[in-house]
Order: structure tokens, then sequence, then C-alpha cells
């Protein structure tokens, strides 16, 4: 089975230094450590970096799971939901990009 990347990218209603580094943060603590669970990381968007091609967001989240079955547990264990539940109401738009890797 392949590994499967999951990516998301969250812009924020409110885009203060401290609101995005309260989305990372929380990001960090329910969303590491699952089941299936190789790789994971979590980001803030660079300022500096203004190329046209840099999307808009404020914090990226960044989960390899070994396979499928391990990314669609992941999407309904609490700690994802409670993450959502929490956070869900400072969100302006997410963006999840998921990909087969190779």
């Amino acid at each position: 089975m392949a590994r499967l990347a999951h990516h998301v990218f969250f812009t924020l209603k409110d885009r203060s230094p401290v609101a995005v580094e309260s989305l990372a943060k929380a990001c960090e603590k329910y969303l590491d450590g699952h089941d299936g669970v190789v790789d994971f990381s979590v980001g803030t968007r660079d300022p500096e970096l203004t190329r046209p091609v840099n999307m808009d967001y404020d914090v990226s989240l960044h989960v390899i799971f070994k396979d499928r079955p391990s990314h669609d547990a992941y999407q309904t264990v609490e700690a994802h939901l409670q993450f959502i539940a929490e956070n869900k109401d400072s969100w302006e738009k997410v963006t999840v990009c998921d990909s087969n890797l190779r």
C-alpha cells in the first residue's frame, strides 16, 4: 500500500501572530502521534516568501500516513474531532490536499 500525504492549509480570520501560534500549538497537541503516522510537521507561512505561486495561508499541517486505512481512521479519532470543534470558528478558509506517495 502507498503512503498517503495529508496537507492542510489554514487561513485564519484573525491573522495575528498570537492567533497563528495558537493554531499551530493546537495542531501539535491534537494531531500528532496517531496510529499510522510516519511523519508529522506543522508550520507557519514565511512572510518574506512572496512569490505569486505561494498560497495565502497562515498555518500548514503535514501528516504522512503509512497507508490509506491509517488516514481514514485518523479522520474519526476523538482528538482530531476535538481539534476541529475547538478551532473551526477561527478558520476563514481551509484547503486540504491528500495524495498517494510514490
